[in-house]
């Protein structure tokens, strides 16, 4: 099968479609077109085997975290996603894992209204690069930068489960209880990107960030940017029965949650005059959401407490994942 066919038949064929698609897959270049009064958000990622994703993990689970990873950043910026293209580096033609991989993005695709528009095939180690566009209002951008002291620090979901998974993938922990097992992992290979939580925080948050890297190496990125310091009380951060039940001890299921990443929960700061609307909304939407500091006029440091007592359990390189 040559590069062509493999496009026609994996991705160009019964795929969904946007009107604001004028060209899609199978030109040079796609042609879009950007409505009225938005502005586009472009972000991209790659998912590299052995980085990203274990050796053996299946199609399904690589294409879901593709595909997620990048709307969870375009959800931290409050923008309602539109376009992806795929970049897919592929160290030999296997038509079940295309089929299962493709099938999936698929699925994503529609659910998300989101449409392929274009990419490049190449031989080489299992990669995957998605880039992913998305329509903001130019007065409602979400951004990490604006952050004032007061306003309340918020996650969504729970933290921790996404290394707890990948954890239990490499042997590095170990839990009898089969459906504890199953939840976790799952949250590994299946992160859920906040879409909706994204483009209900336009106009209300102060600052918003996915949490990828770990809760407090994203936190720091919203102090340094907005100039400002916070405080975390760390009994507060949202864990899942699964991982408070079946981890030893409490500092271990901390140090998943603050340090681990992968988890791709929103993080975001509100003022107390929009604090009220904003958990009415989320919870209206059935969206879970968690109040875990505030952030301080300690312009870039990070306090962080347990049950109301100063308290430290990770050191500066243990804050969270760093590529180098």
């Amino acid at each position: 099968m040559n590069e062509f066919r493999l496009i026609r038949d994996y991705f160009t064929e019964n795929s969904f479609s946007r009107k604001d698609v004028l060209i899609g897959v199978g030109d040079d270049a796609a042609i879009t077109q950007v409505a009225q009064g938005q502005y586009l958000a472009t972000t991209t990622d790659t998912l590299l085997e052995g980085v990203h994703f274990l050796k053996g993990t299946s199609p399904e689970a690589i294409a879901h975290k593709a595909i997620a990873v990048n709307l969870s950043d375009l959800a931290a910026m409050g923008a309602e996603p539109s376009w992806i293209s795929l970049s897919l580096s592929l160290p030999a033609v296997d038509d079940e894992w295309l089929g299962a991989f493709s099938n999936k993005l698929k699925a994503l695709t529609e659910y998300f209204s989101v449409q392929l528009i274009g990419g490049d095939t190449v031989k080489g180690q299992l990669s995957i690069t998605i880039t992913a566009q998305g329509f903001v209002p130019p007065e409602s951008i979400l951004t990490r930068s604006h952050a004032k002291p007061g306003d309340w620090i918020f996650v969504t979901g729970t933290l921790g489960d996404a290394a707890a998974g990948l954890a239990l993938l490499k042997n590095e922990l170990m839990i009898e209880d089969k459906a504890a097992r199953d939840y976790l992992t799952d949250r590994h290979h299946y992160p859920t990107p906040r879409v909706l939580a994204g483009t209900t925080l336009r106009r209300i948050a102060t600052s918003c960030i996915d949490i990828s890297d770990g809760l407090l190496q994203d936190l720091e990125h919203i102090v340094s940017a907005s100039e400002v310091g916070a405080l975390l009380h760390l009994d507060k951060i949202p864990i899942s029965k699964e991982l408070g039940t079946h981890v030893n001890d409490l500092e271990s299921a901390l140090k998943l949650a603050c340090t681990g990443g992968d988890d791709y929960e929103l993080l975001f700061t509100v003022p107390e005059e929009h604090r009220v609307s904003m958990e009415t909304a989320m919870s209206s939407y059935n969206l879970p959401v968690t109040c875990i500091g505030q952030v301080t006029g300690a312009q870039g440091k990070i306090d962080l407490r347990l049950n109301d007592s100063p308290f430290s359990f990770v050191s500066v390189s243990e804050k969270g994942y760093q590529h180098f």
